[in-house]
């Protein structure tokens, strides 16, 4: 019971925030005349943001130290990203989620009470109902895109990579629900997952940056080429490969979250020309920030 309500609360933290943020770059990338797909994505948005918003409520003082050293629900930048990224969408995000989170602490020996254990059962069935509508969106929106029937500023790919996050959001709390109350236990399969969504980071950052930046794209490109090349060699079934494949990927991935901290502060500093809404760029750090986290204690397992 205990790990069921710590991990529930932990994966909503994280994955309602990217939710919420998915609904909202969607919401963006749409023309003015596709106002009822805008008037979906931003009713998602805010079904996420107050999903969050209760999530958060429980939260203090249950969840554990790693998850909030990680910067994986917000980093430095997220409350700048938001109140930009606000400005220059007309999107109204809830800042005071995040500055709630700021001051979240940790405790992992706090009791469950059946209260307790009920408000977070009610949460993760309502998250499920939620989720089952994003993606349901998501898919009609890759449909009608690739039937030249949508248009939207969002890369085919960006919408496919999006739908696969929501569907682990989904699986991560179907299992929890039925009793699976562990997290990253297949850690081939989650690296390979994530080693895919880190490279294709990578290959929208190439592409959406100004093609005058002409250093960073090269940068970008690189670690994409270097992210499939491990996804190419995770084939391999030898279980030492297989250790020196997780270090380099660690080792890779610190290096792209270097990269995407210092793209995220020279967006938000406009040191760097780019179509990269700010809280886009941190929103890709942040995934980069719990990657490093899942690989961190797949390590002392």
């Amino acid at each position: 019971m205990h790990n069921y309500v710590l991990l529930s609360i932990e994966t909503h933290l994280f994955f309602a925030r990217i939710m919420k943020e998915h609904a909202l770059f969607l919401q963006a990338g749409f023309t003015c005349k596709d106002k009822k797909w805008i008037e979906k994505a931003d009713c998602l948005r805010t079904k996420f943001e107050n999903l969050l918003s209760d999530v958060v409520t429980l939260s203090n003082g249950r969840i554990g130290n790693e998850i909030i050293e990680s910067n994986e629900l917000v980093t430095e930048f997220t409350i700048a990203a938001e109140k930009k990224t606000a400005a220059l969408s007309g999107a109204d995000i809830n800042i005071d989620i995040s500055a709630a989170e700021m001051n979240l602490k940790p405790d992992v020996s706090f009791c469950v009470n059946k209260e307790l254990f009920q408000s977070v059962r009610q949460i993760n069935i309502k998250s499920i109902t939620f989720l089952n509508e994003l993606i349901s969106f998501k898919e009609n929106i890759l449909q009608e895109v690739n039937g030249s029937r949508l248009f939207t500023f969002n890369y085919p790919l960006l919408i496919e990579h999006i739908l696969r996050e929501a569907r682990l959001y989904r699986d991560t709390i179907s299992n929890l629900m039925q009793g699976k109350c562990s997290l990253h236990s297949d850690i081939k399969n989650s690296e390979a997952f994530w080693n895919q969504i880190m490279m294709e980071h990578a290959l929208f950052i190439r592409g959406l940056l100004d093609p005058g930046e002409e250093e960073l794209i090269r940068t970008a490109d690189g670690f994409a080429k270097t992210y499939k090349r491990l996804l190419r060699e995770a084939d391999l079934k030898d279980r030492l490969v297989s250790d020196v494949l997780s270090y380099k990927t660690f080792d890779t991935t610190i290096q792209l979250q270097k990269f995407k901290a210092a793209g995220t502060k020279g967006i938000l500093c406009n040191e760097i020309s780019s179509l990269i809404l700010p809280l886009l760029a941190d929103h890709v750090l942040r995934e980069a920030n719990h990657f490093i986290r899942i690989l961190k204690c797949s390590s002392t397992n």
